[in-house]
């Protein structure tokens, strides 16, 4: 059974690094074919990348595990996200994408930043490629982490043995593939996503008796368990939806708005990437209650809820089929860890190599800086997450809302106000920030989810700063 499972493994490991060989000799001459794909990445590419990259293993096995220990009520949080993230496209992604480009070609979001508003102090830059670098290696490690307890409890391999498997195959195609590679990547493995998260619950659904089945043997358990609103308050609901406000602001997705083709392609995108989110999400919130009713039917002990995925991976298809669905959770694993490794890559070359250390530097030499930032910020992570009960993996909730309570304001205003200042954006990204680390540790998070007070407070400073300094409409 194993052989069939490793095969499909490898078959998947190998396509990986096939496409960042292809990536490697096609886009990484400069630093903009590095970083950005030379934006030129089709509405295709770019929509399944911005998902994929988004997803991470909380689709696979987060919200699956939420459905199936808490039922429909779980579900809030998936509508949150799928709002928030189609205003990302209709806000957000045509205006970056033009912007960006307009303001002397920016290549990363503090590069923006500065440009945007005629930082020469290059503190803004500073500050916030300083919140990148430092939250996208806690991601990243978090990222680790999930692959080598996916080798443990999957496939019986060492923790230690997964986690450097996975580092090794994500960093093998980012580092010498760049943007390119992370982006066709991307769409590999979120196809491979949507295939998995409409398989699975189908084939459970019918193995339980199908949608009358289903129902009736949840309605068993507890009816509560298929109503939205038993056992939830108007602030849960509020906390669960805010999750959507954190879109805004995660540089890791929307640095895939400025890499798309063209401003016109964007729709194109938007309607890929949202229709891909809709049967994903769905997928998931149906592969919880599903399983919960075949692991009832057939007395089936389960002991950790995030596992039923690979549960009904291994107990209802071929081996060979059942590591291809292993592979789709690596997929979502390893397109999150590769976007936030070129991310924070990007900054350290673009925002602190060439800025401070040579600021006449070559092409080659900035693509060559940006592979070397590529492992650094990789290698740093891998020493993070050789132990497993680090106290990082707690921390990924958190950085969410303070990439969305930092960045999200700022992105939305910098893009749509003209009126916004340099004042107003340093103190909207600090107060958003400090608003987060401070929510958390008076302990409020447990009522109402940090990133709405830090969005809200973060948008006020924004306005009042900028309209008290009565700065240049720039």
């Amino acid at each position: 059974m194993q052989t069939g499972i490793y095969i499909s493994l490898a078959l998947y490991f190998i396509a990986m690094l096939g496409i960042g060989l292809y990536a490697w000799k096609k886009s990484t001459d400069d630093v903009s074919g590095y970083m950005l794909g030379g934006r030129n990445l089709p509405p295709a590419v770019a929509a399944l990348s911005a998902g994929a990259s988004d997803m991470s293993g909380w689709l696979m096995l987060g919200l699956p595990g939420a459905m199936f220990a808490s039922g429909m009520s779980s579900s809030w949080i998936a509508i949150g996200l799928f709002i928030g993230a189609f205003l990302n496209w209709i806000i957000v992604a045509p205006r970056l994408r033009q912007q960006t480009q307009d303001y002397d070609d920016a290549l990363t979001i503090p590069d923006f930043f500065e440009k945007r508003f005629a930082d020469n102090s290059h503190l803004l830059r500073v500050i916030a490629s300083v919140v990148i670098i430092i939250f996208f290696t806690l991601y990243t490690s978090s990222g680790l982490v999930a692959g080598g307890k996916l080798f443990e409890s999957a496939f019986g391999q060492s923790y230690e043995t997964g986690l450097w498997v996975t580092a090794g195959v994500v960093l093998a195609y980012t580092m010498f593939g760049g943007f390119l590679a992370v982006s066709l990547t991307d769409f590999v493995q979120g196809c491979i996503m949507f295939v998995a998260l409409i398989l699975v619950p189908v084939v459970a659904l019918t193995s339980s008796g199908g949608f009358a089945g289903t129902v009736d043997t949840i309605r068993s358990i507890n009816p509560d368990l298929l109503s939205l609103f038993t056992g939830t308050t108007i602030i849960g609901i509020i906390s669960a939806m805010s999750w959507g406000l954190g879109y805004f602001g995660q540089p890791h997705i929307i640095v895939r708005f400025m890499a798309v083709r063209s401003v016109a392609d964007v729709p194109a995108a938007r309607n890929i990437g949202m229709g891909w989110m809709f049967v994903t999400l769905l997928g998931a919130l149906a592969m919880g209650l599903t399983g919960l009713a075949y692991a009832t039917q057939n007395n089936i002990a389960v002991e950790d809820p995030e596992t039923i995925f690979m549960i009904l991976a291994d107990l209802l298809f071929h081996p060979l089929i059942t590591g291809f669905l292993l592979a789709a959770i690596l997929a979502a694993i390893m397109s999150t860890i590769s976007s936030q490794l070129l991310v924070s890559s990007s900054s350290l070359t673009e925002d602190f190599y060439k800025l401070f250390v040579h600021r006449d530097a070559s092409q080659k030499e900035l693509v060559t800086v940006g592979r070397f930032s590529v492992l650094a910020v990789a290698l740093f992570a891998i020493f993070l997450a050789y132990n497993p009960e680090n106290s990082v993996l707690g921390l990924v909730s958190n950085a969410w809302a303070g990439f969305g309570a930092a960045f999200g304001p700022l992105v939305i205003l910098s893009l749509t106000w003209k009126g916004m200042t340099r004042g107003g954006a340093l103190a909207g990204m600090v107060v958003g920030a400090v608003t987060v680390l401070l929510w958390i540790n008076m302990g409020w998070s447990s009522w109402l989810y940090e990133i709405v007070p830090g969005f809200v407070l973060s948008l006020l400073t924004i306005v009042i700063v900028s309209l008290m300094n009565h700065g240049p409409e720039n």
